[in-house]
């Protein structure tokens, strides 16, 4: 860990003292847990468990994670219970930890072009791992040949990119895949959220991939008394504040969570 983001974190943990009950953001894959090429096996990082459900015991802090995943897939990894507040689909479904559950409808023509794709990858899933969401159609190509991985990316494009922008649908990039999908981002639940904050209560969210940066850019947009953080092994291009190495110093800031969460009023 840098010295900057030592003097970063200190700042940001510093505000806790202000009362204001503080929100802690989280991804998912990545970022609480490793990635694994089946999905339902990617369990989060050792301690990394034991750490939230402590923090959601002190009962001072709003926690949600925001993935890409369907919004039920995460508590049964996760194992917590009462299970956490989840932002599905990249915030276009929100799922409360009573079990309401609320998905934001795509346009008619939208919803009828992603059916017709979702049959034809149903049949031909060209290559690849093709997931079916609620709002979108998915691609993945993690864990194969770097050959393979280009036929498919390529054969992909080819479906996907005719239809982005048209009907309300847009293409996501992220690593290992790409999805064509309609409804808002993890931009739109994190501002969703903060909505509900009060002035100057502490915000942080963490992610890893290329989907996470509109999150880390509302999160941004708060202030000093909001934090974003890289979750990830190897450096790459962020608008986030700071960059942790999973799981060592992840593990660390959730425990100095613990410790600056004490003090809240």
């Amino acid at each position: 860990m840098t010295a900057e983001t030592e003097k970063k974190l200190k700042e940001f943990f510093g505000a806790f003292a202000g009362g204001a009950n503080p929100f802690l953001l989280l991804d998912y894959d990545g970022t609480l847990a490793p990635f694994h090429v089946d999905r339902f096996q990617a369990r989060p990082w050792p301690g990394v468990r034991e750490l939230l459900l402590r923090i959601e015991r002190q009962g001072r802090t709003r926690m949600a994670v925001i993935t890409g995943r369907s919004a039920h897939e995460i508590a049964p990894l996760l194992g917590m219970d009462p299970p956490l507040e989840v932002w599905g689909l990249h915030g276009a479904e929100h799922l409360f930890p009573d079990g309401r559950r609320e998905l934001e409808q795509a346009p008619l023509a939208a919803r009828e072009k992603l059916d017709k794709l979702r049959a034809l990858l149903k049949r031909d899933s060209l290559g690849g791992l093709f997931e079916d969401k609620a709002n979108g159609a998915v691609m993945h190509w993690r864990g194969v040949s770097a050959r393979k991985a280009r036929l498919i990316e390529q054969r992909t494009r080819a479906l996907f990119e005719p239809l982005a922008g048209t009907d309300g649908l847009a293409l996501l990039e992220f690593e290992a895949g790409v999805e064509l999908r309609a409804g808002s981002g993890k931009g739109g639940a994190v501002e969703a959220i903060l909505r509900e904050a009060d002035p100057g209560a502490p915000v942080a969210y963490l992610g890893d991939d290329l989907t996470d940066e509109e999150a880390f850019r509302a999160v941004n947009s708060v202030g000093p008394h909001g934090l974003s953080g890289l979750v990830r092994g190897q450096w790459r291009e962020t608008e986030a504040d700071v960059w942790l190495r999973p799981p060592v110093e992840l593990k660390g800031f959730l425990e100095d969570w613990l410790l600056a969460a004490r003090g809240v009023a």
